[in-house]
């Protein structure tokens, strides 16, 4: 006789001074094991697995701290791995990873996150549903190897999405490095922090889905599992690769820019000295002639040479010419292009 999958729900919203909180706890019943997924959990609700089930008081207190560095303990009757990915609630420029904790055993498995992993929640829909009864089936039909590497399988091929996404930015962003209407150093300093994120995040992950790998073999009687994480293996090596060729490419992206700017700078520099330049011989001749002294062309000169204007005359002439040889000689040095 077929046996059935059975889902008990458990929903509270918990309210705080800034936003509704909701914890949930979905326990579901698989063929040969019991899925216990606990979203925004209290720790009296940690605490009451953890007497079903035996676990580590210290384990508890891990789960329990969001910034937790990943971690792998193995037991004798399970495991606990502490995982980060990046979340996909997050603001626009606002880095920040959620954790996933997982306990497994023989016929448990125990996840507890913070609900802002959004292909986990998405399964643990499906779960408890019979929308996708082939999917249901995969996923609780057989053991809790099988559904932890399920689990961890769409987290990546979400890492490694947004991976690509980063590379779609990169293709923007060098649009934006070379306009020199737009400033881009805030665009690539946002970048550049982002694919760090990502490098802490999937760096550390590839060891610890190694160490999965070796201890799921004592909860999973089928063979091919390990070929199974060999999988998910190769996929955050896309990831990684693919965030090293970011990196690298931010890097030259940084450097023209830097170029850039500082060439846009030295020409801004450049125009205002040349500016200045030409303003002094006639700021240095009308200076003079500012003053009470008789000077050539000045107020007690009774000149007419250029009529009543002989003055004024004199005065732009002794300043134009200056400015005309400097320009010449500029020119002749190619400080002034053509």
């Amino acid at each position: 006789m077929k046996r059935g999958f059975i889902t008990n729900r458990l929903h509270v919203g918990k309210k705080s001074a800034s936003s509704t909180v909701e914890r949930k706890i979905e326990t579901i019943q698989g063929k040969k094991f019991l899925w216990i997924d606990l979203q925004n959990p209290d720790r009296s609700d940690v605490e009451k697995v953890s007497e079903q089930y035996h676990f580590n008081a210290l384990n508890i207190e891990d789960c329990m701290t969001k910034s937790e560095l990943p971690k792998l303990d193995s037991y004798d009757e399970h495991f606990f791995v502490i995982l980060h990915f990046p979340s996909l609630l997050r603001q626009p420029g606002i880095s920040r990873n959620s954790q996933l904790s997982i306990f497994i055993g023989k016929d448990f498995l125990v996840t507890v996150h913070q609900g802002d992993l959004k292909p986990l929640v998405d399964l643990v829909s499906i779960c408890k549903n019979d929308s996708d009864q082939q999917r249901k089936e995969r996923l609780l039909g057989k053991l809790p190897g099988n559904l932890l590497h399920e689990i961890i399988d769409i987290l990546v091929d979400d890492l490694l999405h947004i991976s690509r996404k980063v590379i779609a930015n990169l293709d923007d962003l060098e649009d934006e490095v070379f306009d020199e209407t737009k400033s881009a150093a805030r665009s690539i300093a946002l970048l550049r922090r982002e694919i760090n994120v990502m490098r802490r995040i999937a760096n550390p992950l590839k060891k610890f889905v190694l160490e999965i790998a070796k201890n799921i073999k004592r909860f999973s009687y089928e063979e091919d599992i390990v070929l199974y994480f060999d999988d998910v293996i190769d996929h955050i090596d896309k990831v990684i690769e693919t965030l090293e060729e970011s990196r690298e490419t931010m890097e030259i992206y940084k450097d023209t820019d830097f170029m850039l700017s500082t060439e846009k700078t030295n020409k801004v520099l450049a125009a205002l000295t040349i500016i200045f330049t030409f303003a002094i011989p006639g700021t240095v001749i009308g200076t003079f002639y500012g003053m009470n002294i008789n000077l050539p062309g000045g107020i007690n000169d009774h000149s007419t040479v250029f009529g009543p204007y002989t003055s004024f005359i004199i005065i732009i002439l002794a300043s134009l010419i200056p400015v005309i040889l400097m320009f010449i000689y500029f020119r002749k040095l190619g400080w002034i292009n053509k």
